[in-house]
């Protein structure tokens, strides 16, 4: 562990001179990395294949580096990990990562008691759900219930068919007597016969119910013995989380610029997730901030990247830079960024604010408009001006729900918006029956071989990295999208994309991850590497007209 503020302090080893130290600190949650910041990752990643091989099977980790002036005035850089630092190899590093905030529980007997019983639950309820007796007893019981169902059903069945031909005997005793062939005495005992065949079958099913209704009973009550037994140990174990991570949370005195501190539960109070997720602040950048500020170093910029193999969910790349998460970060860094002159927030800026919006076609019932890059396509939070407002400013007389679909801020091309209630109905009923077609051009950032294929891959918001979406196959919505190769530029491949679906950020992480394309989308600066713009945009747009029912086709082409 570090014993003196230049123990985690690095020097540049390569010039510094020619590169301009900004006057402003990183806005953590959109950037793009400043030259120093650059300068110090590109020296941890030189150090990091001895620590962290490239071709490891292990998942890949997010490493921050933050620019820094010591106090003796020097210039050089901070280094972290993202997460918590709790291996023998991380803790034995070369690299002089700087240590976690709080050190879990070392420093606190009672805690460590409490954690220590909870590792024994932990070992219970393993030993228990593995445990002969519980095995068994979950097997009988999902045995019983499946024999019972089988049974009955079979029985079900067979009372089914007995009346069937019930019914047939009696339609051919009706016949006899109606014709005089059988005696009277002979269709009556005949008739009592089929009465007590009925009941007979009534009873038997009934008996059968019972009979498997308590032996499915025996086999619950002992189940739920032990099932109770399981329960109450997990309970415990809640509770037993419940407080630690309580007091582990309270443990995080975390600091700004002014010498404040607070801790992570007092952050998170009055927030969208007013519960902190577990490992906030561990990621990288609470940590160079609280290591700068505990030893009075001056923030100067910071860049976080992922090193390694792509996680299953996430669209993360090796070597590429990515902002700081909103779930887990937005709170403290607020908070620990007080006191420092911040980069404005660019999501809060309108970079459409004198573009045009060009009308493709325009009648009483529907507008078809080019929409440029960086226009939102609703009103926004914080930023009002969209492809809706300049529409509605247009068009004061337009009824209804204007919007049909939607385009993300950064995308550009064709959208169709409704001037009527009559026409939105109509329409939106195409988008539903799929009768509306859409097609995309994009620029991807990297050549690819295959000239055409499918990606399935489902997809659902990254809650705690909002508006990210990621691959998920447990709760994602299916997500379809074809694509076509149409040309290589310069290392870059232009691509035709075929939405069968419409999810968030569909055509980016079906291009970005792992298992879609694998090449981001160029200039997209959630899942790849910011640019002058994202290189997507809606070409062609095709539907019919809402009154005139005839088939209505646009095509735009990109301006990249």
């Amino acid at each position: 562990m570090p014993t003196t503020h230049l123990a985690c302090f690095t020097e540049f080893s390569q010039p510094t001179a020619h590169l301009k130290i900004p006057a402003e600190f990183t806005y953590p949650f959109a950037y793009q990395a400043n030259p120093l910041a650059k300068l110090a990752a590109q020296e941890l990643q030189q150090k990091l294949p001895h620590f962290h091989p490239e071709n490891s099977t292990n998942q890949g980790r997010m490493y921050g580096v933050l620019v820094v002036k010591s106090p003796e005035g020097k210039l050089g850089y901070l280094t972290a990990i993202s997460g918590n630092i709790d291996t023998k190899t991380d803790k034995n590093s070369d690299i002089a990562f700087v240590p976690n905030i709080v050190d879990g529980f070392a420093s606190d007997e009672k805690q460590q008691q409490i954690h220590q019983h909870v590792n024994q639950i932990n070992h219970e309820i393993a030993a228990l759900e593995n445990s002969a007796k519980y095995q068994y007893a979950t097997q009988l019981l999902h045995a019983e219930k499946q024999c019972a169902d089988v049974q009955i059903v079979k029985r079900q069945q067979t009372n089914i068919d007995n009346k069937v031909m019930r019914k047939e005997l009696r339609r051919q005793l009706q016949l006899a007597e109606a014709q005089n062939t059988l005696s009277a005495e002979h269709i009556k005992q005949q008739s009592i016969e089929l009465s007590r065949q009925s009941v007979f079958d009534k009873k038997a099913l009934a008996e059968l119910k019972t009979y498997w209704q308590q032996r499915i009973e025996i086999a619950q009550a002992n189940y739920d013995t032990l099932h109770q037994q399981l329960s109450g140990l997990k309970k415990r174990r809640r509770q037993l989380s419940h407080k630690l991570q309580k007091w582990l949370f309270e443990q995080y005195q975390l600091l700004n610029a002014k010498g404040e501190t607070k801790d992570v539960l007092t952050l998170f109070k009055g927030t969208v997730i007013p519960k902190p997720p577990a490992g906030s602040g561990d990621c990288a950048a609470p940590k160079l901030l609280q290591y700068a500020f505990l030893h009075q170093f001056t923030p100067i910029c910071m860049a976080e990247f992922w090193w390694g193999n792509a996680p299953k969910s996430e669209v993360r790349k090796h070597l590429q830079f990515y902002p700081a998460c909103q779930g887990k970060c937005l709170p403290i860094l607020n908070h620990m960024l007080e006191g420092l002159t911040v980069e404005k927030n660019p999501l809060l800026e309108n970079p459409a604010a004198d573009l045009p919006l060009p009308i493709v076609y325009q009648d009483e019932h529907i507008v078809v408009v080019n929409k440029p890059s960086g226009l939102l396509s609703v009103p926004g939070k914080t930023i009002q001006d969209s492809v809706y407002q300049r529409i509605i400013e247009q068009n004061p007389d337009a009824t209804g729900h204007l919007i049909l679909h939607r385009l993300d801020m950064a995308t550009s091309g064709l959208l169709v918006l409704a001037l009527s209630t009559r026409a939105h109905k109509h329409i939106q009923k195409q988008f539903i029956s799929k009768v509306v077609q859409k097609r995309y051009v994009a620029l991807i950032d990297g050549v690819i071989e295959q000239q055409q294929g499918e990606i399935t891959l489902p997809l659902t918001l990254d809650f705690y990295d909002r508006p990210r979406q990621m691959v998920c196959v447990e709760t994602g919505k299916p997500a379809h999208t074809k694509w076509q190769k149409l040309a290589e530029e310069h290392g870059q491949t232009r691509l035709l994309l075929y939405p069968i679906t419409g999810r968030t950020h569909q055509l980016r992480v079906h291009c970005a991850h792992a298992e879609g394309l694998n090449t981001p989308i160029v200039g997209d600066d959630l899942y790849g590497t910011p640019d002058d713009r994202l290189k997507l945009h809606a070409q062609r747009l095709s539907f019919l007209h809402p009154i005139s029912q005839q088939r209505m086709t646009f095509e735009v082409e990109p301006d990249f």
